[in-house]
Parts: structure tokens; sequence; C-alpha cells
């Protein structure tokens, strides 16, 4: 199996309502940083989707950043829900998400919780970890 290639006119994976290109995408490609910790958590989750393990790494804190990142093809990510918000707003310098993605592989499905936190350095938001 592979990962799902978007065009900028489908859907965006995070479910924001928007299109690939008009959401996401757009922080994948490196145009514009994640303005938000929501909007990197949701950047994230959509890179997860397509496989793009590259911006995965770029937006992790360097100082909790694997040296690699080998990412499932054969899970399926579904659906993400945003279940809360702490700070993390465009003059913020810290931030937490907490969130529910759901996912398929092979015969089941199954839902990873986690309240990511994040950090913002250089006018960038960064992963730092999750609980």
């Amino acid at each position: 199996m592979t990962f799902p290639v978007l065009s900028s006119s489908d859907r965006c994976p995070c479910l924001s309502g928007d299109t690939y290109g008009g959401c996401c995408h757009r922080f994948h490609a490196g145009s514009v940083p994640a303005p938000t910790a929501e909007a990197l958590m949701r950047s994230r989750y959509s890179a997860f989707v397509t496989g793009d393990s590259g911006y995965l790494l770029r937006t992790w804190h360097p100082s909790a950043r694997p040296a690699r990142l080998d990412l499932d093809s054969e899970r399926i990510w579904r659906r993400l829900d945003i279940l809360s918000t702490q700070a993390g707003g465009p003059l913020d310098s810290t931030g937490v998400v907490a969130f529910a993605a759901h996912y398929r592989e092979e015969e089941a499905a199954g839902v990873q919780s986690e309240r990511s936190s994040f950090i913002r350095e250089e006018g960038r938001w960064l992963y730092v970890e999750g609980e």
C-alpha cells in the first residue's frame, strides 16, 4: 500500500473544510509557517495521512526530534477531531492541542488520543511532545 497523493483541489485531510491547497499543503510546501499551534497540529496530521515524514521532522522541536521517522503506509488515517486548545495563538509562545486521530489498519480500527505541546520559536510553531 502507498500513501495517497493529494491535489490542491482535494479536501484537506485535517477536515478544516478547506481544500488541501488552501490549507495544509502551503505549510507542507514551506510557503508559510503554520500561524497557530492548532494549524500546526492539523498540518502534522495531514503529513501523517500523506506520508510526509520530512515535514514531520522539520516541525518537531530539536530537543525531542527523532533521528528518523518511518511511517506505516498500512495505517490509513480517517479523521481528526480537535478536542481542545490552550493558548497557541499567533501571539503566544506555547500551546497545547488535545486531539483524537482515527485510523484503520488491516481489519482493525483505532484512535490515537493525545495532548500535544507546542512552542513557538523564531516565528515558527514546533511540536515538542505528546501525552
